[in-house]
């Protein structure tokens, strides 16, 4: 995995109230659930995502002696609850919708049973972690519902907000669905295809744009990718036909599998390009479009009939542009076996532990979800799943291979309505919700907790 955090990345109250509830005694059992309070207007679904990471660290929490050493001299923690600390282990149940599902607004995506402080202590890097990766699996799962079928390619590493970020929205880019990365230890670590191959600067560094070209794909063992809007896009398309006819005719292994387009009118200039490579009998070179593209060009592209293959996104995946944030939460249901609920006005919560139910139609589409109590049963199947018992994980973590064909079915028997890439209109203002409803048992106990 990435660079790995300490305990000490947390936010300091969540030390604070473990302080506190050390001191008091206060060491029943609680549940917490993270769900996301509301969708941003530009998502109708969020794809899950994070859940492997997350259980790792759950798993290997534990404080060192320069952390607590640290924390001793900040003169807040008594010693006795610093020696609890020293032997920390994380011993409860964590329950948890599988990465790649989709999910919606007030649904709990992972739900933790522990005694408090262990429970309490998980917060800030529990939502760290689940947050970011699920905000770039919703934005790819977009990006492929725009392709429409055509390849993905990530190329956001390098506006990225540092390394780690940069190799997770790489596996949440390839877990929603797209075909490969440019980040090669992504590729390393989790098997995912690599792309890429060669840049301006490479093509600029060489007084001849042709003989560039033909250098560097003698070097590659086999048909590899060119740029060819370093200059003029359809002189260098030409150029391009011109050396793969060569090669075809000397059954050469070298030579150009594809081209790859970087600015200007897209559309236009892929028109053309497939043109004279059609002419030139070349027209087994595909096209790759990139440059400031997401899910919204790519759709007006691929409605126009743009005869591209694939399509490279870099900054809008790897900073989710459009909806760089969720309001995702982690609060208490339960404690010492009585329900809690937050009332505070625009953030009041549901109480209980709760489990989610996803109903399916006669023809295997997603129809409605609804939250329950756990233990109370409901059409349909039930979303979130035990991942860790006694603090243990219950499986090896599934492929990621698997999850990826998982998201894709999931994604897919979604309603048409929900796989819009536009805002959602205001409700009331013909907006159109996937329906999640909650049962009556679960209204009930809202009611009385709020007496």
């Amino acid at each position: 995995m990435p660079g790995s955090a300490g305990a000490l990345l947390t936010d300091l109250y969540q030390l604070t109230m473990a302080h506190a509830y050390f001191r008091e005694g206060m060491t029943e059992t609680a549940v917490f659930e993270l769900f996301v309070r509301r969708l941003p207007p530009a998502r109708r679904f969020l794809v899950a995502a994070g859940l492997e990471r997350a259980l790792e660290f759950i798993g290997a929490l534990r404080f060192t002696a320069a952390e607590l050493e640290f924390l001793a001299a900040q003169g807040i923690f008594a010693q006795p609850f610093l020696d609890y600390l020293s032997t920390f282990r994380f011993t409860g149940t964590v329950h948890a919708m599988p990465e790649g599902s989709p999910f919606f607004a007030e649904e709990p995506i992972l739900r933790v049973t522990a005694p408090i402080i262990e429970a309490q202590l998980l917060e800030s890097r529990l939502i760290n972690i689940i947050h970011f990766q699920t905000l770039i699996a919703s934005k790819a799962a977009r990006c492929v519902i725009a392709a429409d079928g055509r390849r993905l390619l990530d190329f956001g590493m390098r506006r990225a907000h540092e390394g780690d970020a940069a190799l997770l929205a790489a596996r949440a880019a390839y877990l929603a669905g797209f075909d490969a990365t440019a980040t090669v230890e992504a590729g390393r670590q989790w098997g995912i295809p690599i792309c890429g191959t060669v840049a301006h600067s490479y093509i600029e560094a060489h007084d001849d744009e042709e003989q560039a070209f033909r250098s560097f794909t003698s070097g590659m063992p086999s048909r590899t990718t060119l740029l060819i809007d370093t200059y003029d896009t359809i002189r260098a398309a030409g150029k391009v036909a011109r050396l793969q006819s060569e090669l075809n005719a000397q059954g050469s292994p070298h030579g150009v599998e594809s081209v790859r387009i970087d600015s200007g009118d897209l559309g236009a200039q892929a028109r053309e390009v497939r043109r004279i490579l059609d002419e030139h009998g070349c027209r087994d070179v595909r096209i790759a479009l990139s440059g400031n593209l997401d899910e919204h060009r790519i759709a007006a592209l691929v409605s126009s009939g743009v005869p591209a293959d694939a399509f490279g996104v870099g900054t809008s995946l790897g900073v989710s542009a459009d909806a760089p944030a969720l309001d995702m939460a982690y609060k208490l249901q339960m404690y010492a076996d009585r329900p809690r609920r937050k009332r505070s006005p625009g953030k009041v919560t549901w109480p209980g532990a709760k489990q989610v139910f996803r109903e399916y139609d006669t023809l295997g589409a997603a129809s409605c979800d609804r939250i329950v109590l756990e233990g109370e049963q409901a059409a349909g199947a039930p979303l979130l799943t035990e991942v860790m018992q006694a603090g243990q994980a219950v499986a090896a973590s599934r492929p990621l291979e698997a999850i990826r064909r998982d998201c894709q079915h999931q994604v897919r028997a979604l309603p048409q309505y929900v796989l819009r890439l536009e805002e959602r209109p205001a409700a009331g203002n013909g907006s159109q919700s996937y329906p999640v409803t909650r049962s009556a048992a679960l209204e009930a106990l809202a009611r009385a907790s709020s007496s």
